[in-house]
């Protein structure tokens, strides 16, 4: 940061020496918790959900309860307790080294934090549906949206939050819309282009949206920006992990994909005297 003389203003640092600041709340002793103006003991604890909180943290305003209990849904569909998934594999991995439970359960999130799934491809997915939106409402159709990324991906289907690799269709798309209609939930303006465009590429292509893209055209309209998704998410995965830590934990050590030496296939020199 410079100053107008030119010279290094250091201003805003030399502030934070020995000080820390902070906006969105925080403990004051014997008075109360605070957090984004709500007193958290009073006005908070057995009257919000646990999901109201934690969208409070992450946005700073309490959302109505009815979104907050959705988003729970979401959670629930994101993260299932089988070992084959990536990020449950470093769970289970913990658990069969003998680690802690939270360091076998944070080091799985940190793996899901991918841009192939895992709550990163909400940045994109979010991206994309919002943008299509926009595209639609200055006159383009959904055929033209998708005819315009099938081009840029050269006739190709990677459209972040449509299309699956190990499967067909998406079975929590089905119990989410459930929720969301028992909820009192319409289809918004961003969901109901989701659904547009899926039927093109249904008919074309026998794809089908994902949990991405769902999830992503929900929170569009409900206003949420892709950083915002994405923050939301941060543990949306550590369930599944815990529960694959807890099943190996109780296994001998080690007995996660456990390896002999004639399970490596050797391609390197062949053994040779040292000189």
């Amino acid at each position: 940061m410079l100053s107008k003389n030119g010279k290094r203003d250091t201003g805003f640092w030399d502030a934070q020496r020995g000080v820390i600041h902070h906006s969105n709340g925080g403990w004051l002793a014997g008075k109360g918790v605070f957090c984004h103006g709500y007193d958290m003991l009073e006005d908070l604890v057995g009257k919000a959900s646990y999901f109201q909180v934690l969208m409070l943290n992450v946005l700073g305003h309490l959302p109505e309860r009815r979104l907050a209990d959705w988003l729970e849904a979401a959670y629930i569909c994101m993260s299932w307790p089988d070992p084959r998934i990536w990020c449950n594999q470093i769970g289970a991995l913990g658990g069969s080294a003998r680690t802690s439970a939270i360091a076998a359960s944070v080091a799985g999130a940190l793996a899901a934090d991918s841009s192939m799934y895992g709550g990163r491809t909400f940045l994109a997915g979010v991206d994309f549906i919002q943008c299509a939106c926009a595209e639609r409402d200055a006159g383009a159709s959904a055929e033209s949206i998708v005819a315009g990324e099938l081009k840029r991906h050269r006739g190709k289907v990677k459209i972040m939050g449509f299309a699956r690799p190990l499967a067909s269709g998406d079975e929590r798309i089905a119990a989410l819309e459930d929720v969301a209609t028992r909820l009192g939930f319409r289809v918004g303006r961003h969901l109901q282009l989701a659904y547009d465009i899926e039927a093109i590429l249904q008919r074309d292509f026998d794809e089908s949206m994902n949990i991405c893209g769902y999830v992503s055209a929900f929170l569009s309209d409900h206003g949420y920006k892709a950083e915002e998704l994405y923050r939301l998410s941060v543990l949306c995965v550590t369930s599944g992990v815990t529960a694959c830590y807890i099943d190996t934990l109780e296994k001998p050590p080690d007995a996660f994909l456990p390896l002999r030496c004639d399970d490596i296939e050797y391609r390197g020199q062949a053994p040779r005297e040292l000189p």
